[in-house]
């Protein structure tokens, strides 16, 4: 079955859109508040709603993440943005009892349910913010992020700062949402968001939550432009990999 067929199937019966209520602009990103106060809210479902809407999936994408991340035995390593903590969890396994992992998230809840969850080495959670990292210069080995860069007001400044902390020699992979390049593509992610994402929220009483999502990927820079952010960040080589049909991508920074 292709996609073409799947996504003119699915659009002839219900159309290609779906009215949700637009709490968040598609022009301008939302305050750094709102976003730590939404994510405060949506924390208790964090995980159990990423596994229903990715079927699971965002867990092979985050071990990509990961290995692109050149992680390995004794680093030192941070995943920024942490949330509920997977991430920084597997960073853990790659780094195992020689190493050392730091979890940052500025929303408190998140990093409270993080703390509860058993991990395979000592992890250090810290709340605070992306744009300013508590951390000496050149102290990390590698730096993951997942579904955070999206929603940082300042994507330069946060990569200028990843770029600050880490080891000459080392790398940070960031995943998130992507704007496919296929029109197809784009059409069934826009068909996804409003006929599996919203519904879902509506479930859990967090329709206005998870609204924001398209106008943040609408803002988002197309994974050319993250390269380019990269190097003004002073990054020495960056390369964006689109996966899940361009609908998903890696940024992979090298300093």
């Amino acid at each position: 079955m292709s996609w073409q067929w799947l996504v003119a199937a699915v659009t002839s019966i219900i159309g290609t859109s779906r009215s949700v209520p637009q709490f968040f602009s598609v022009t301008q990103s939302p305050q750094p508040q709102q976003i730590q106060a939404l994510f405060d809210r949506i924390a208790p479902v964090y995980d159990q709603f990423n596994d229903q809407l990715s079927y699971g999936l965002h867990r092979v994408w985050k071990q990509m993440t990961v290995d692109w991340s050149g992680a390995r035995p004794g680093a030192v390593c941070l995943d920024l943005c942490c949330g509920s903590g997977d991430l920084a969890r597997l960073l853990a396994r790659k780094a195992g009892e020689a190493g050392q992992v730091f979890g940052v998230d500025f929303s408190a809840e998140l990093l409270a349910i993080a703390q509860q969850f058993p991990t395979p080495h000592p992890i250090t959670w810290i709340e605070a913010n992306a744009l300013e990292l508590p951390f000496a210069d050149n102290t990390f080995d590698a730096i993951t992020m997942g579904y955070g860069l999206r929603n940082i007001p300042n994507i330069l400044a946060s990569l200028a700062e990843m770029q600050r902390v880490l080891k000459p020699g080392s790398k940070a992979a960031i995943l998130d949402f992507h704007r496919p390049a296929s029109a197809v593509m784009k059409t069934f992610q826009q068909w996804y968001l409003d006929f599996r994402v919203v519904p879902l929220a509506e479930q859990y009483g967090l329709q206005q939550e998870y609204a924001y999502i398209m106008p943040s990927i609408e803002r988002f820079p197309t994974g050319r432009a993250q390269v380019k952010l990269a190097q003004q960040a002073g990054f020495t080589d960056a390369v964006h990999y689109a996966i899940a049909g361009g609908m998903m991508g890696v940024l992979v920074a090298s300093k």
